[in-house]
């Protein structure tokens, strides 16, 4: 029997078309492309279902909301089909794909988020090459996780980020290795698998929980940031310098803003801005202050993971110590647990 694999489509570069302002969505159904890309035609091919938002985004326009629309259309259609294929605009994709890592809790089928650098209405385009390689591997179920699949590399989505606005090569996984790779065959690390999942399957959608990432850069002047941190803000991701520091003649300012944010109840988390490595309070001065005051590490988290980490647990009603915990536990392959900081 053929396995079914459902495609959504919620916008993005792969289906845009030139205008007078740029690319833009074409709004034309998106099986019309199919008769263009011939490897859909051939008998190998699993079966295809499309489901279309409407109406279609720019990945910039995506967020919590999507990010639950997304979530509802798979467990809505979860046992019709044997994998997904989320079509998605590639600047806020890993953004989408650590949101859906979360939100789908003991997910057992793949989700394979893929889209394209250029359009497929223009010479040259990457989509039919990237739309029938996610296609297959989510019919061979190797990886039964939210990935992301682009220019043959197959990557955990919370692990992703873009790293790249003009190369086929858009994505990359700084602290993991790649999930697969695509030559003339898929070579799959099951090695790398997730554990399989030890409960049905089922959606937890995301709240509008209130949340910021704040870059440090040289000569950061906290205090004005003082006024927006606020018992408002559930959590804070703060991107720090290499392994966790902080400049010293802005560490007066930041402080005590932490300490008022931390007895707010708010999280601070902190992550680096180094594409690879680990955070590691304490390891110089320059962070000590941060580990003193009680901001969490994000280990070897991508701000996209550590962010929508913090939207799903905040999701779940945790208490807050609780959430500290579970912020240094991995979850969902999303971080490299330090087991003594990990225990919840």
């Amino acid at each position: 029997m053929k396995k079914r694999i459902c495609i959504i489509y919620t916008g993005g570069t792969i289906g845009m078309v030139p205008s007078g302002k740029g690319y833009v969505p074409s709004g034309r159904d998106f099986k019309e492309y199919f008769p263009s890309i011939p490897d859909l035609q051939k008998p190998g091919m699993p079966e295809l279902e499309v489901i279309q938002f409407d109406p279609l985004l720019d990945s910039s326009n995506i967020a919590v909301r999507e990010w639950n629309q997304i979530g509802r259309t798979i467990a809505e259609n979860y046992d019709r089909f044997d994998g997904f294929v989320i079509l998605h605009g590639t600047d806020t994709m890993s953004y989408s794909a650590s949101a859906l890592s979360f939100m789908l809790e003991n997910l057992g089928k793949p989700v394979i988020f893929t889209g394209s650098q250029i359009p497929l209405c223009e010479i040259r385009s990457d989509g039919a090459a990237n739309l029938v390689s996610a296609i297959l591997i989510a019919a061979e179920a190797a990886v039964p996780e939210v990935c992301i699949y682009f220019d043959g590399r197959l990557l955990r989505g919370c692990r992703s980020t873009k790293a790249s606005s003009d190369r086929f090569t858009a994505f990359d996984s700084p602290n993991e290795e790649s999930l697969a790779e695509v030559g003339i065959s898929v070579r799959y690390h099951c090695s790398r698998n997730r554990p399989a999942p030890e409960g049905p399957f089922s959606l937890r959608e995301f709240e509008q929980v209130p949340v910021g990432i704040i870059k440090i850069f040289p000569g950061i002047q906290f205090e004005l940031f003082e006024s927006i941190m606020t018992e408002q803000y559930k959590g804070v991701v703060l991107e720090t310098f290499g392994a966790g520091n902080i400049p010293a003649s802005s560490s007066g300012g930041l402080i005590p803003i932490i300490e008022k944010a931390y007895r707010n109840g708010t999280l601070i988390i902190v992550c680096s801005q180094c594409m690879q490595g680990t955070v590691s309070l304490g390891a110089y001065e320059a962070s000590r202050a941060l580990l003193d005051i009680g901001a969490v590490t994000g280990g070897d988290m991508t701000t996209e993971a550590a962010m929508t980490k913090l939207i799903y647990l905040f999701s779940r009603h945790e208490p807050v110590d609780r959430i500290r915990a579970l912020m240094m536990k991995n979850l969902r392959g999303e971080l490299t647990e330090i087991p003594d900081q990990a225990s919840v």
